[in-house]
């Protein structure tokens, strides 16, 4: 471990684990029941649209702001607060910021709705396949995102059985 490494220290916490302080100012924490593996795809994803904002001209610069914030809505870092209940208008802009992020980072290859549900859901997950499907419906209307079965396009509200979500020309 290098020298650096070893005096790094976690950021003091409020007492209810919802927010961290770093020089007395409040900053919302990350979703704690997001999945190591998803946590980890939403952040890389984060770091590249911030690094897009820094290189971006200014006709760039308002998709890579986008990209931004759907990365942080989906960790719970801005948004619909991950800490109180999962439902209603908040939630479904969280669902869809992560489904956003995770085809955008996932470019060339697909993401499947439990995947969104699994960010979003917490140990409730299964709960929000749903929900998921219902905000995928909107998503693809607007061309954002392509939901396929067996690698065709289809309306995920008329498939039955397993789809997958992979970007669209709108986004």
């Amino acid at each position: 471990m290098s020298a650096a490494t070893e005096h790094r220290t976690e950021p003091e916490r409020t007492p209810d684990g919802h927010h961290f302080v770093i020089d007395g100012r409040r900053w919302r924490a990350t979703d704690p029941t997001i999945p190591d593996s998803f946590r980890q795809e939403l952040v890389d994803e984060l770091m590249s649209a911030r690094r897009a904002v820094k290189g971006a001209e200014k006709n760039a610069e308002k998709d890579a702001r986008a990209r931004v914030q759907d990365a942080k809505v989906a960790l719970g870092e801005r948004g619909h607060p991950w800490w109180e209940d999962r439902t209603g208008d908040g939630f479904d802009e969280r669902i869809a910021s992560a489904v956003r992020a995770l085809v955008r980072k996932r470019e060339g290859s697909s993401i499947c709705p439990s995947d969104v549900a699994r960010t979003v859901g917490g140990e409730s997950w299964r709960d929000h396949m749903d929900d998921v499907r219902r905000v995928a419906y909107g998503l693809a209307a607007r061309g954002d995102i392509v939901v396929t079965q067996r690698g065709e396009p289809v309306r995920i509200d008329q498939a039955r059985g397993p789809v997958r979500i992979i970007r669209g020309p709108g986004l």
